[in-house]
Protein backbone atom coordinates (compact mmCIF):
# COMPACT_ATOMS: atom_id res chain seq x y z
CA UNK A 1 0.00 0.00 0.00
CA UNK A 2 1.57 3.44 -0.41
CA UNK A 3 0.41 6.17 0.96
CA UNK A 4 -1.35 8.00 -2.02
CA UNK A 5 -3.38 5.26 -3.08
CA UNK A 6 -6.09 6.82 -4.87
CA UNK A 7 -4.94 9.91 -5.05
CA UNK A 8 -4.90 12.43 -7.98
CA UNK A 9 -1.58 14.39 -8.15
CA UNK A 10 -0.39 17.41 -10.17
CA UNK A 11 2.94 18.08 -11.07
CA UNK A 12 4.40 21.44 -13.08
CA UNK A 13 7.92 21.14 -14.69
CA UNK A 14 7.99 17.70 -14.48
CA UNK A 15 9.96 16.95 -17.92
CA UNK A 16 12.95 16.74 -16.31
CA UNK A 17 15.06 17.34 -12.98
CA UNK A 18 13.13 17.53 -9.46
CA UNK A 19 9.59 17.61 -11.51
CA UNK A 20 10.62 14.35 -12.97
CA UNK A 21 11.46 12.86 -9.43
CA UNK A 22 8.31 14.16 -7.70
CA UNK A 23 5.89 12.93 -10.64
CA UNK A 24 7.84 9.42 -10.21
CA UNK A 25 7.62 9.05 -6.16
CA UNK A 26 3.71 10.34 -6.54
CA UNK A 27 2.83 7.58 -8.79
CA UNK A 28 5.51 4.99 -6.85
CA UNK A 29 3.16 6.10 -3.74
CA UNK A 30 0.16 4.98 -6.29
CA UNK A 31 -1.00 8.20 -6.94
CA UNK A 32 -2.34 9.01 -10.39
CA UNK A 33 -0.20 12.09 -11.54
CA UNK A 34 -0.68 14.44 -13.95
CA UNK A 35 2.70 15.37 -15.22
CA UNK A 36 2.76 18.95 -17.06
CA UNK A 37 5.62 20.72 -18.72
CA UNK A 38 5.88 23.50 -21.54
CA UNK A 39 7.86 20.58 -23.19
CA UNK A 40 5.44 17.88 -24.55
CA UNK A 41 8.71 15.78 -25.13
CA UNK A 42 10.10 15.87 -21.20
CA UNK A 43 6.18 15.01 -19.78
CA UNK A 44 5.85 12.42 -22.32
CA UNK A 45 9.01 10.84 -21.36
CA UNK A 46 8.26 11.25 -17.51
CA UNK A 47 4.79 9.22 -18.23
CA UNK A 48 6.67 6.64 -20.32
CA UNK A 49 9.21 5.90 -16.95
CA UNK A 50 5.91 6.18 -14.85
CA UNK A 51 3.96 4.03 -16.81
CA UNK A 52 6.91 1.15 -17.08
CA UNK A 53 7.48 0.90 -13.54
CA UNK A 54 3.53 0.33 -13.34
CA UNK A 55 2.18 3.57 -12.32
CA UNK A 56 -0.45 5.57 -14.47
CA UNK A 57 -0.19 9.05 -15.69
CA UNK A 58 -0.91 11.45 -18.21
CA UNK A 59 1.30 13.97 -20.00
CA UNK A 60 0.14 17.43 -20.82
CA UNK A 61 0.98 20.69 -21.91
CA UNK A 62 1.36 23.86 -19.82
CA UNK A 63 2.89 27.49 -20.26
CA UNK A 64 2.02 28.38 -16.35
CA UNK A 65 2.19 32.34 -17.16
CA UNK A 66 -0.70 32.12 -19.25
CA UNK A 67 -4.37 31.53 -17.26
CA UNK A 68 -6.06 29.64 -19.97
CA UNK A 69 -2.96 26.84 -19.85
CA UNK A 70 -3.08 26.53 -16.16
CA UNK A 71 -6.84 26.03 -16.24
CA UNK A 72 -6.28 23.42 -18.56
CA UNK A 73 -4.08 21.82 -17.30
CA UNK A 74 -6.33 21.32 -13.53
CA UNK A 75 -9.28 20.32 -15.68
CA UNK A 76 -7.01 17.25 -17.35
CA UNK A 77 -6.76 15.99 -13.97
CA UNK A 78 -10.42 16.30 -12.99
CA UNK A 79 -11.42 15.08 -16.15
CA UNK A 80 -9.17 12.10 -16.25
CA UNK A 81 -8.91 11.05 -12.88
CA UNK A 82 -12.22 12.94 -11.33
CA UNK A 83 -10.78 15.86 -9.07
CA UNK A 84 -7.37 16.31 -7.82
CA UNK A 85 -5.62 16.48 -4.51
CA UNK A 86 -1.91 17.08 -4.44
CA UNK A 87 0.08 19.45 -6.42
CA UNK A 88 3.33 20.28 -6.72
CA UNK A 89 4.38 23.81 -8.38
CA UNK A 90 7.68 23.34 -9.81
CA UNK A 91 8.04 25.24 -12.93
CA UNK A 92 10.49 27.76 -13.57
CA UNK A 93 11.61 29.93 -16.03
CA UNK A 94 15.99 30.38 -15.92
CA UNK A 95 17.34 33.39 -17.79
CA UNK A 96 20.56 32.66 -16.38
CA UNK A 97 23.13 35.32 -13.75
CA UNK A 98 23.06 38.89 -14.27
CA UNK A 99 23.87 41.58 -12.30
CA UNK A 100 20.33 43.05 -11.61
CA UNK A 101 20.59 46.36 -13.76
CA UNK A 102 21.83 43.96 -16.76
CA UNK A 103 18.50 42.30 -16.86
CA UNK A 104 16.26 42.76 -19.64
CA UNK A 105 13.01 44.16 -18.59
CA UNK A 106 11.67 41.65 -20.95
CA UNK A 107 13.70 39.35 -18.91
CA UNK A 108 12.77 40.35 -15.59
CA UNK A 109 8.69 40.22 -16.85
CA UNK A 110 8.77 36.80 -18.10
CA UNK A 111 10.71 35.49 -15.07
CA UNK A 112 8.11 37.41 -12.86
CA UNK A 113 5.28 35.84 -14.83
CA UNK A 114 6.26 32.16 -14.23
CA UNK A 115 8.05 32.38 -11.36
CA UNK A 116 5.75 34.38 -10.05
CA UNK A 117 2.30 34.66 -10.68
CA UNK A 118 2.44 31.25 -12.24
CA UNK A 119 2.59 29.70 -8.73
CA UNK A 120 -0.19 32.31 -7.91
CA UNK A 121 -2.04 30.93 -11.23
CA UNK A 122 -1.44 27.30 -10.49
CA UNK A 123 -2.56 27.75 -6.97
CA UNK A 124 -5.46 29.58 -7.29
CA UNK A 125 -7.06 26.88 -9.92
CA UNK A 126 -5.49 23.78 -8.24
CA UNK A 127 -7.09 24.93 -4.97
CA UNK A 128 -10.78 25.37 -6.64
CA UNK A 129 -10.15 21.97 -7.51
CA UNK A 130 -9.69 20.63 -4.31
CA UNK A 131 -11.99 22.35 -2.55
CA UNK A 132 -14.46 20.56 -4.71
CA UNK A 133 -12.82 17.37 -3.60
CA UNK A 134 -13.17 18.15 0.27
CA UNK A 135 -9.33 19.37 0.90
CA UNK A 136 -5.92 18.46 -0.49
CA UNK A 137 -2.08 19.25 -0.44
CA UNK A 138 -0.04 22.19 -2.35
CA UNK A 139 3.45 22.25 -2.26
CA UNK A 140 5.60 25.03 -3.75
CA UNK A 141 9.62 24.67 -4.26
CA UNK A 142 11.36 27.28 -3.45
CA UNK A 143 14.86 27.88 -2.89
CA UNK A 144 17.65 27.27 -0.06
CA UNK A 145 19.43 30.20 -1.79
CA UNK A 146 16.17 32.46 -0.01
CA UNK A 147 17.51 31.67 3.40
CA UNK A 148 20.99 33.33 1.86
CA UNK A 149 21.96 35.26 -0.99
CA UNK A 150 23.85 34.81 -4.31
CA UNK A 151 25.05 37.33 -6.86
CA UNK A 152 23.24 37.38 -10.13
CA UNK A 153 19.63 35.83 -8.99
CA UNK A 154 17.81 39.19 -8.00
CA UNK A 155 14.90 37.83 -10.71
CA UNK A 156 15.30 34.42 -8.99
CA UNK A 157 15.77 34.92 -5.53
CA UNK A 158 12.93 37.62 -5.46
CA UNK A 159 10.11 35.61 -6.90
CA UNK A 160 11.28 32.80 -4.54
CA UNK A 161 10.64 35.26 -0.85
CA UNK A 162 7.68 35.89 -2.95
CA UNK A 163 6.27 32.75 -3.01
CA UNK A 164 7.44 31.86 -0.07
CA UNK A 165 4.88 34.74 1.35
CA UNK A 166 1.88 33.49 -0.77
CA UNK A 167 2.50 29.86 0.53
CA UNK A 168 2.32 31.34 4.09
CA UNK A 169 -0.85 33.62 3.65
CA UNK A 170 -2.58 30.61 1.53
CA UNK A 171 -1.97 28.26 4.43
CA UNK A 172 -3.72 30.74 6.75
CA UNK A 173 -6.66 30.83 4.18
CA UNK A 174 -7.37 27.42 3.74
CA UNK A 175 -6.23 26.13 7.01
CA UNK A 176 -9.91 25.14 8.09
CA UNK A 177 -11.01 24.27 4.65
CA UNK A 178 -8.68 20.97 5.27
CA UNK A 179 -6.32 22.09 2.61
CA UNK A 180 -2.63 22.66 3.73
CA UNK A 181 -0.29 24.94 1.45
CA UNK A 182 3.81 24.30 2.57
CA UNK A 183 7.17 25.10 0.62
CA UNK A 184 10.09 22.83 -0.22
CA UNK A 185 13.39 25.12 -0.35
CA UNK A 186 16.24 22.84 -2.20
CA UNK A 187 20.04 22.94 -1.90
CA UNK A 188 22.03 22.31 -5.02
CA UNK A 189 20.88 19.51 -7.18
CA UNK A 190 22.51 17.58 -9.77
CA UNK A 191 19.77 18.24 -12.25
CA UNK A 192 19.90 19.16 -15.83
CA UNK A 193 19.56 22.44 -15.03
CA UNK A 194 22.49 22.73 -12.94
CA UNK A 195 24.51 21.08 -15.36
CA UNK A 196 23.39 23.94 -17.93
CA UNK A 197 24.14 26.59 -15.30
CA UNK A 198 27.70 25.19 -14.57
CA UNK A 199 28.57 24.80 -18.45
CA UNK A 200 27.40 28.50 -18.77
CA UNK A 201 29.42 29.72 -15.74
CA UNK A 202 32.15 27.51 -14.83
CA UNK A 203 33.08 29.28 -11.89
CA UNK A 204 30.19 28.64 -10.27
CA UNK A 205 31.39 24.85 -9.74
CA UNK A 206 33.49 26.73 -6.83
CA UNK A 207 30.18 28.62 -4.79
CA UNK A 208 28.84 25.05 -5.48
CA UNK A 209 31.62 23.11 -3.79
CA UNK A 210 31.85 25.99 -0.66
CA UNK A 211 28.06 25.39 0.38
CA UNK A 212 27.60 21.67 0.14
CA UNK A 213 28.84 20.52 3.52
CA UNK A 214 28.46 17.03 2.42
CA UNK A 215 30.82 17.14 -0.42
CA UNK A 216 28.32 16.55 -3.09
CA UNK A 217 25.20 18.13 -4.53
CA UNK A 218 21.49 16.16 -3.68
CA UNK A 219 20.16 13.66 -5.87
CA UNK A 220 16.62 15.14 -7.24
CA UNK A 221 15.01 11.76 -5.51
CA UNK A 222 16.47 13.15 -2.04
CA UNK A 223 14.25 16.42 -2.45
CA UNK A 224 11.48 15.10 -4.35
CA UNK A 225 10.71 12.48 -0.98
CA UNK A 226 10.40 15.40 1.27
CA UNK A 227 7.50 17.17 -1.34
CA UNK A 228 5.73 14.27 -1.82
CA UNK A 229 5.72 13.46 2.16
CA UNK A 230 4.39 16.93 2.76
CA UNK A 231 1.41 15.93 0.67
CA UNK A 232 0.53 12.59 2.81
CA UNK A 233 -1.29 12.19 5.52
CA UNK A 234 1.79 11.49 7.83
CA UNK A 235 2.51 15.74 7.23
CA UNK A 236 -1.11 16.22 8.19
CA UNK A 237 -0.26 18.96 11.06
CA UNK A 238 1.99 20.97 8.96
CA UNK A 239 1.36 23.94 7.21
CA UNK A 240 2.32 27.54 6.18
CA UNK A 241 6.00 25.87 6.58
CA UNK A 242 9.30 25.83 4.51
CA UNK A 243 11.12 22.66 4.19
CA UNK A 244 14.45 23.07 3.75
CA UNK A 245 16.40 20.29 1.77
CA UNK A 246 19.65 21.49 1.38
CA UNK A 247 22.22 18.60 3.03
CA UNK A 248 23.48 21.51 5.77
CA UNK A 249 24.21 24.27 3.12
CA UNK A 250 22.45 26.62 5.49
CA UNK A 251 25.11 25.58 8.26
CA UNK A 252 27.83 27.46 6.24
Amino acid sequence: MGALNNKVALVTGAGRGLGRACAQIFAREGAQVVVADIRVEGAEETVALIKEAGGNAIAVTADISKSADVQRMVNAAVENFGGLDCAVNNAVFDIGRHALADISEDDWNKSIAVNFSGVFLCMKYEIQAMLKRGGGSVVNIGSGNEFGCAPGLAWYLSAKHGLYGMTKVAAMDYAKKNIRVNAVGPGCMSTPAMAEALQRDPEHQAFVDRICPTGKMAKPENVAEAAVWLCSDAAAFVLGHTMVVDGGAGLV
